[in-house]
């Protein structure tokens, strides 16, 4: 059970990388200081590997931000619930916020994030 759950978590993080890649990159481009910011804001965080190899791939094959949204938001909904969402739209907005400000296309898909999200999950309940 601890293995499935260790599974779960990186695939998770991995899920995270996706996300914080599609935030830097909806603007246009991939700018240095949001690759600076995000290494800033990892440093001590338990899935950074996870975070950082997967930020770095979807950049190098220049993966598309509406192919890793949809990536990570898959992953995100069969997890379910968890704390760490909030800590992820926390780095998501860093990341946002590092290069010019939040720019329109930066707030729309981090609203995009948080409304399929409660949308999974209040539909789960209801």
């Amino acid at each position: 059970m601890k293995f499935d759950i260790m599974v779960k978590r990186e695939r998770l993080y991995d899920a995270f990388g996706d996300l914080v890649y599609a935030i830097a990159k909806v603007d246009g481009a991939v700018q240095p200081v949001e690759i600076d910011t995000l290494n800033r804001l990892l440093a001590d965080f338990s899935g950074k590997y996870e975070i950082n190899y997967t930020f770095n791939y979807d950049l190098a094959k220049e993966i598309s931000v509406e192919d890793a949204y949809n990536h990570a938001i898959e992953v995100c909904k069969e997890n379910g619930p968890d704390p760490e969402y909030a800590v992820l739209l926390e780095m998501m907005v860093e990341v946002a916020k590092a290069y010019m400000g939040i720019v329109p296309s930066e707030r729309e898909l981090l609203d995009k994030f948080i409304d399929d999200l409660k949308e999974k999950f209040i539909n789960e309940i209801s």
